[in-house]
């Protein structure tokens, strides 16, 4: 049987695109509808020389907000700052970055919805008006600084837009949700970053890993990576379909992308719960982890997954997870293996 090509990476690739992180947006695959609208405000905002309005990303974590937002400054030719919501404490904590900011320039903050309240209203008129207002002093002998700021732009990034005040939300001219990618879509990015990797990898091996990272990016990259190691450890450095399998296996990753934890997960409620409904605290405490942990981790994949559904009485396993697991559910309920099921 004809063995398929490997595809090689270039000789001539320079060190700094050992980077995986697309440099500009022009290079970055999938989320195509969100490309063509921040392409067209880039290219006004340029061609009338006035900064580019304020910018909202939001969407599940890996799936290329700060890529975009480190982009979008370079697509304009501008400077741009990179602060956390989590490390503005307070109002005093933004003032360095707003006063520092160059006109036109972008001030990225991540995790925007770890801004608490007060710095939430400090940056309003700053995003509206290009002013702050500093108090000197205390008591009676306080006063007010009206300063004004050069022009610039805020992009935020968050996961959980529910938590930003209306307010907020509202100044931001441009509101960007990333979504999922598709087999398809991780495959050409995981093609790319083999080449940056310097790692020749077959067509198909790089659809396998694609298909084993949940629609992320970043958990592609990371596989990938993984697989990179495992190649040059134990095969002879190039990832073939069967390398690729054979390091995904050994890192508990499953044709569905499910890891070891996500797999008790499903084998608790069906094992210990009869397929559910339960309560994510009784399967957190019977895992011996944190109900957090499931919610925040463990669960918004599998429910996306349609493996499990939430229910009013707790959480239940669908036909596809109850298959996933090898098992199968006899019609008048409850959970059995199919081994019992044909003693």
């Amino acid at each position: 049987m004809s063995r398929e090509p490997i595809l090689q990476p270039p000789a001539d690739l320079p060190d700094e695109e050992r980077d995986l992180r697309p440099q500009h947006m022009v290079e970055m695959v999938g989320q195509r509808e969100v490309y063509a609208r921040l392409e067209i405000a880039v290219d006004a905002a340029s061609k009338r020389g006035e900064p580019l309005g304020h910018i909202l990303f939001d969407g599940p974590p890996g799936l290329g907000k700060t890529t975009f937002a480190m982009c979008i400054p370079r697509d304009l030719g501008v400077a741009f700052q990179i602060a956390s919501g989590a490390v503005l404490a307070a109002p005093k904590d933004v003032i360095p970055y707003l006063t520092n900011a160059e006109e036109r320039s972008v001030l990225f903050i991540d995790e925007i919805h770890r801004l608490p309240k007060a710095v939430e209203e400090f940056l309003y008129p700053a995003m509206e008006d290009f002013r702050i207002d500093i108090t000197l002093g205390e008591g009676i002998n306080a006063r007010t600084i009206n300063m004004q700021l050069r022009p610039f732009t805020v992009i935020g990034a968050t996961t959980r837009t529910g938590l930003l005040s209306a307010p907020l939300r509202d100044r931001f001219q441009l509101r960007e949700h990333l979504d999922f990618y598709t087999v398809d879509e991780l495959a050409e990015i995981v093609r790319r970053n083999a080449a940056k990797l310097r790692v020749a990898i077959e067509g198909s091996a790089a659809r396998e890993i694609a298909s084993r990272s949940r629609g992320t990016p970043r958990l592609a990259n990371n596989r990938l990576r993984w697989v990179r190691d495992y190649a040059q450890s134990r095969a002879d450095g190039q990832i073939t379909l069967e390398v690729a399998r054979a390091a995904l296996e050994m890192l508990g990753i499953d044709r569905r992308g499910l890891d070891p934890q996500d797999r008790k997960y499903l084998d608790t409620i069906a094992r210990v719960f009869d397929g559910g409904p339960v309560g994510v605290e009784a399967v957190a405490h019977t895992m011996n982890v944190a109900p957090d942990t499931l919610a925040d981790e463990v669960e918004p994949f599998l429910l996306r997954s349609e493996l499990v559904v939430r229910t009013p009485r707790g959480r239940k396993l669908t036909a596809a997870g109850l298959e996933h697991l090898g098992l199968a559910s006899p019609p008048e309920g409850g959970v059995q293996s199919q081994a019992t099921l044909f003693r």
